[in-house]
């Protein structure tokens, strides 16, 4: 059973930056996608970058320029570098394990990144 721990969020004010972890509690990572995802108040939970197993990346069209996603497989930890945060990225952010498209495992509790004006 793997668990997913999400951790740096913060308050910060536009036009800063964050960094986020999430950390799996055994070594699982080198084998998968990983993706990060955020869930605006009274919004769907969205996803917001993908790094694949080789390090390739994806964003949504909102982060692009801004947010970078990495991988230590070493450390069982994926990364998201956010810049240039704005309000509208106020969110809890998730990670989870993705196989053939699909999140593999349970949820965790998020990491809230709130952006103030």
């Amino acid at each position: 059973h793997v668990q997913l721990v999400e951790s740096g969020g913060g308050l910060v004010q536009a036009g800063g930056s964050l960094r986020l972890s999430c950390a799996a509690s055994r070594s699982i990572f080198s084998s998968y996608s990983m993706r990060w995802y955020r869930q605006a108040p009274e919004k769907q939970r969205e996803l917001v970058a993908t790094i694949t197993r080789g390090g390739t990346t994806n964003y949504i069209d909102s982060v692009k320029g801004r947010f970078t996603i990495s991988r230590d497989n070493a450390k069982n930890t994926v990364y998201l570098q956010m810049n240039i945060l704005k309000p509208e990225d106020t969110a809890v952010y998730y990670c989870n394990i993705v196989s053939a498209g699909h999140e593999i495992v349970s949820w965790g509790k998020g990491t809230l990144v709130t952006v103030s004006s």
